[in-house]
């Protein structure tokens, strides 16, 4: 069975991780009975079960993205910031 990352995995719902982990026990054990067919399917569950906790990863890099161009933009402004004051 292949896991998905650590970042998706630490953004799903609790009703999810416990589904995820269910699924992963449930493919195992169909792998170690050499089930590929059936495993197959249940990987295919878990890669839908994972997509919302996918684009909330996405969500997460986007905004950190804008606040990143947003301070360098403000940066290039010269506008002031706290850790510059904290320098004195």
């Amino acid at each position: 069975m292949r896991h998905c990352s650590v970042q998706v995995r630490g953004l799903l719902t609790r009703d999810e991780l416990d589904r995820y982990n269910a699924l992963i026990e449930v493919g195992s054990y169909l792998e170690s009975q050499t089930r590929y067919d059936l495993a197959y399917t249940v990987q295919k569950e878990i890669d839908i079960l994972i997509l919302p906790a996918i684009e909330r990863l996405k969500d997460k890099s986007r905004a950190r993205d804008r606040a990143t161009q947003e301070y360098l933009e403000a940066k290039e402004r010269g506008d002031s910031f706290e850790d510059d004051e904290d320098e004195d």
